[in-house]
């Protein structure tokens, strides 16, 4: 079970940032590159909760968010994937940093497939990297 941690320093301010994370508009496929609109799917949404399917034909992902805004804080629990199992997920913990926000992230998978086994290997090496050019626009992150 891999699990991967890298962090973000975001122009955003921690509201603008958790905002952006817990937008579930029509327009979040257009915001996130790894979200595309024939895979971005709201099966129900509450005031500090949404349960989502999300992603792309390649990797897409069922998950329940939920979030604390005023603790800067976004766990999401995966429920099923194309290639990881249910149990692992996200957790995105926002601080405000000078005029900005840092954005410290957590990604915990279990592969229950061969390919994603190995994925599950290469995610250490490839992961940090090509997750923060993926954040990079929505959240306003350097690379």
């Amino acid at each position: 079970m891999p699990v991967i941690r890298f962090h973000l320093q975001s122009t955003l301010s921690a509201p603008e940032v958790m905002a952006v994370l817990t937008d579930f508009s029509p327009s979040r496929p257009d915001q996130w590159p790894t979200i595309d609109a024939d895979h971005f799917e709201v099966d129900a949404l509450g005031d500090n909760w949404a349960v989502v399917t999300e992603g792309t034909a390649a990797a897409w992902e069922h998950a329940r968010y939920e979030w604390d805004a005023a603790r800067g804080r976004v766990d999401i629990t995966t429920l099923d994937s194309k290639v990881f199992g249910p149990g692992g997920g996200w957790v995105f913990q926002v601080t405000p940093e000078g005029t900005g926000a840092r954005v410290d992230v957590e990604l915990t998978r279990h592969p229950r497939t061969v390919k994603g086994k190995l994925l599950a290997l290469l995610l250490p090496l490839v992961a940090p990297g090509s997750l923060r050019k993926a954040f990079a626009v929505p959240l306003h992150a350097a690379v």
